[in-house]
């Protein structure tokens, strides 16, 4: 009789760790508040991209300090109530911002993106999705010199592990989007970088194919864990219970609040961001997703219009919604690509589960047996999703993960 498994979160991660592990013959419950790709998953630039390996908390946020203190930035807002109530998290994740500890984390993160976009492209193709996919990567772009200067040490990360990029000077930008205007003095192409048209929609398209394998997807809330005999029960909110006998959270944001129902304590930052999708005042369109770093937002052509994403905002992942941020990106972003009026009614509000070295967990939960996690992706979750579903689902079997696992381990923060 095939293990039964109840994989907790539909968004990209839990999905593919659904889909790879009903491919393995598991018997797979897929158990969500929302229909798939409806939470996280669907706020991001839909890139797929190596340059993903560079965590925000790298040695230049020590120098960027003094003007985030401001928190007027669009790139990083803070709410300083909530990082002093978790100072345990704030500490170990600013100590995480030493080069040596990056250096850890980008060689980590460079696997599972790797294998995360090969893993992509197949389900991509099986999922019958391919129409979604754009292969002319994405830019960073600078508006001065200084701020290309100061995107030095990103780029040596990038040379360091052979990203494939080329740096643009303002005519070069223009020739390759001549839809922006000319503010821009300095650009790096990422150009093996993929992205997606609606990543909202491709989570639901791979959740189809889960479906299509013999998976089956319950809507429903998790509230509490408690092991029974050799498995699992999850109780649900409308007061049922459900049981397996090996339980995935793969909750992002939500993780940590039903692991205490078991006394596992996880510290959790939150990169929360806000979107908004916007027409073009006058035809014009751009041909790849752009990261305008010095007006700190991300504008990418989407199937719903112009998608703008703002900076992080370090703050409690329930607590209400700031505009600010989102008001100084859209004024930026004006700036430099002609937008008209809004698609949506309001912006979207998105979180992302950062744990203090900037990488996920990946693996068992330490003295439980059946218990498996995959959270803590950060904003990268959209990229690294099926790479970590690959890495989850051989532990759970047994075998030997296609890249190491151990920088993933829960160990590093559960005992």
């Amino acid at each position: 009789m095939a293990r039964q498994v109840v994989v907790l979160g539909a968004g990209i991660v839990g999905v593919s760790v659904a889909l790879e592990l009903v491919g393995r013959g598991y018997e797979v419950t897929l158990m969500d508040r929302k229909f798939p790709g409806e939470e996280t998953s669907y706020g991001n630039a839909g890139v797929w991209a190596r340059s993903s390996l560079v965590p925000i908390n790298n040695p230049t946020l020590w120098k960027n300090l003094p003007k985030f203190v401001s928190n007027r930035t669009t790139a990083l807002r803070y709410y300083l109530p909530f990082l002093m109530r978790n100072l345990n998290w704030t500490f170990r994740f600013l100590m995480n911002a030493r080069q040596s500890k990056v250096l850890e984390t980008a060689a980590a993160l460079d696997q599972l993106i790797s294998l995360s976009m090969q893993e992509h492209m197949r389900l991509v193709a099986a999922a019958g999705e391919e129409k979604r996919l754009s292969e002319k990567g994405w830019m960073f772009l600078y508006r001065n010199r200084a701020g290309f200067e100061a995107s030095r040490f990103a780029r040596d990360i990038f040379d360091r592990f052979e990203l494939d990029t080329e740096v643009l000077d303002t005519d070069q930008i223009s020739d390759l989007e001549p839809a922006l205007n000319r503010i821009f003095t300095a650009g790096t192409w990422i150009k093996d970088a993929k992205s997606i048209d609606n990543p909202g929609a491709l989570v639901a398209a791979y959740a189809k194919l889960f479906l299509a394998k013999g998976g089956q997807f319950v809507q429903k809330s998790a509230e509490s864990l408690f092991p029974s005999g050799d498995g699992w029960n999850v109780a649900t909110q409308d007061g049922g219970n459900v049981a397996c006998d090996d339980l995935v959270v793969a909750l992002g944001p939500w993780s940590p609040r039903l692991l205490k129902t078991i006394a596992i304590d996880v510290p959790m930052g939150y990169e929360r961001g806000y979107h908004m999708h916007f027409r073009s005042a006058d035809g014009r369109h751009l041909q790849r997703p752009i990261c305008d770093a010095t007006g700190g937002y991300v504008l990418a052509p989407m199937e719903q219009g112009f998608r703008l994403t703002t900076g992080v905002e370090l703050d409690a992942c329930d607590a209400p919604g700031k505009l600010n941020q989102f008001e100084q990106a859209v004024s930026s972003a004006k700036e430099a690509f002609p937008l008209s009026g809004p698609v949506e009614s309001s912006p979207w509000m998105g979180r992302r589960p950062t744990l203090p070295d900037s990488r996920p967990i990946i693996g068992a939960a330490p003295k439980r047996k059946g218990l498996w996690l995959a959270f803590g992706h950060q904003h990268i979750g959209f990229c690294t999703g099926p790479g970590t579903a690959r890495v989850l689902a051989d532990l759970m079997t047994g075998q030997s993960p296609p890249i190491d696992a151990k920088p993933f381990c829960a160990e590093r923060y559960l005992r």
